[in-house]
């Protein structure tokens, strides 16, 4: 598939990164040679200097023979009009990012798709909805639904005392069980385990379930389900005033800013919050607002760092659940490392939605990629494909993925090595990041 990307800023570069090693052809459109020289020499894609709302620059990148263009550049409405001029010289499918939540109204659809923009992502918008899921099942790091809830998939990290700590995962398929392991994030490393490895204290381990039977798995990993009411926020940031606007009615939210101006505002946009000029860094500030009686605490600052220690220290207060906003992908292992219960960032829940739209094209996968190292693939196995050929323990299948469940007549079912797929199947793989092309050919 031909991709175009308008804008190489953090959206854009971390997108073409992770297109490159699907082994799509892409191309990145960008005023700023230095960032396109740094793509170009590391990535397999290609480059082109130009502005994104260039009419020569879109021909140049071959935007007329493209299946896709994405406009991610730092400003919505250079991204609408970089995608009504694509669309004008015949790209296939136009996405814009956009920073206005009126432009994701329904209402407003037809006028977009009007002027060449056929879908719109707002990454403030997604880091809401991954918070609230956060908010409502605050015993894991992460939450998949997976073929509209059919299969659930979870990360949750694992402390001293939770029964599985020390079983061979060999020995945990001769118990009775409704759960898979699909892989184990170790300190730095994601794991894709064998039935030798053994679930280690503080791994953030993903199990696959079935919706009836996800939470027989909140005490065997030492969890408990706690209700959320109370929650502060520090930083009134986009995703904040998306935030207390989605699910005001189901939280008692305060937001901390030490930006009078910026509370302010938030009096205006989240009438039902309660907005305090403090500077959520300070930890008398915290007591003051009264973090010893808060259920939750979101870290919405610009900094990372900050959003980090701050997290900490509301831990340290007996806050139940706390959210950190990192991103500085770098930073993501060593914040999930640490005693922070979930972390957002934005890049990756964008890069996520795009694929999810990049694929409607192709309605043989979708994947959902809201992890730094590793992809969840859903793809459909062919008539004839080698994966149908031999039950699953019989088909020496890489190290580097796992079949961790799938849908047969529109139902979800975990797997075993005795498992054979059917043609027609639509099948959960669990892989590392840069291999799922390689996967895809088992299927095809």
């Amino acid at each position: 598939m031909k991709i175009v990307i308008a804008g190489c800023g953090e959206v854009g570069c971390h997108l073409a990164k992770l297109l490159s090693r699907e082994e799509q052809d892409i191309t990145v459109v960008d005023e700023d040679r230095a960032k396109l020289a740094m793509l170009d020499s590391n990535y397999n894609l290609l480059t082109c200097q130009g502005r994104p709302t260039s009419f020569k620059a879109l021909r140049q990148a071959g935007v007329e023979e493209c299946d896709l263009f994405i406009a991610v550049t730092p400003f919505e409405t250079r991204n609408i009009v970089a995608c009504s001029i694509a669309k004008s010289l015949g790209a296939g499918k136009t996405v814009a990012r956009v920073d206005n939540f009126e432009y994701k109204d329904p209402a407003n659809r037809d006028f977009f798709n009007s002027i060449g923009a056929d879908d719109t992502i707002y990454p403030e918008y997604l880091a809401a909805l991954e918070i609230i899921t956060a908010l409502n099942h605050n015993w894991v790091r992460h939450w998949f639904e997976l073929h509209d809830g059919e299969l659930i998939l979870v990360g949750v990290k694992l402390r001293d005392g939770a029964p599985l700590i020390g079983i061979k995962l060999k020995d945990l398929g001769r118990s009775t069980h409704d759960f898979h392991v699909a892989a184990i994030k170790r300190r730095h490393e994601t794991i894709i385990p064998g039935g030798e490895d053994r679930i280690e204290a503080n791994d953030i381990v993903y199990f696959m379930s079935l919706p009836a039977n996800v939470r027989q798995l909140i005490p065997l990993c030492g969890k408990t389900e706690r209700r959320i009411r109370d929650i502060i926020i520090m930083g009134g940031s986009r995703i904040a005033v998306r935030l207390c606007n989605l699910a005001g009615d189901r939280f008692n939210f305060k937001i901390l800013d030490p930006d009078r101006n910026v509370c302010l505002k938030l009096s205006e946009q989240c009438p039902d919050a309660l907005i305090i000029n403090a500077d959520a860094r300070d930890t008398d500030a915290l007591r003051d607002a009264g973090i010893a009686d808060t259920d939750a605490f979101i870290a919405l600052a610009d900094s990372s760092e900050s959003n980090i220690l701050t997290c900490l220290t509301a831990k340290e207060f007996g806050v139940i659940k706390t959210i950190a906003e990192v991103e500085n992908i770098q930073f993501i292992s060593e914040a999930e490392g640490l005693n922070i219960g979930t972390i957002v960032n934005k890049k990756l829940l964008a890069s996520s939605r795009i694929f999810q739209m990049l694929l409607d094209r192709d309605t043989t996968t979708s994947k959902c990629l809201a992890l730094a190292d590793a992809e969840v693939a859903e793809i459909v196995a062919r008539e004839g494909s080698k994966i149908t050929r031999a039950p699953i323990k019989d088909l020496h299948l890489s190290r580097y993925m796992t079949i961790a469940g799938l849908i047969r007549d529109g139902k979800g079912q975990l797997v075993g090595g005795n498992t054979l797929i059917q043609p027609g199947d639509r099948v959960v793989v669990f892989t590392l990041n840069g291999v799922i092309h390689k996967v895809e050919k088992l299927f095809s």
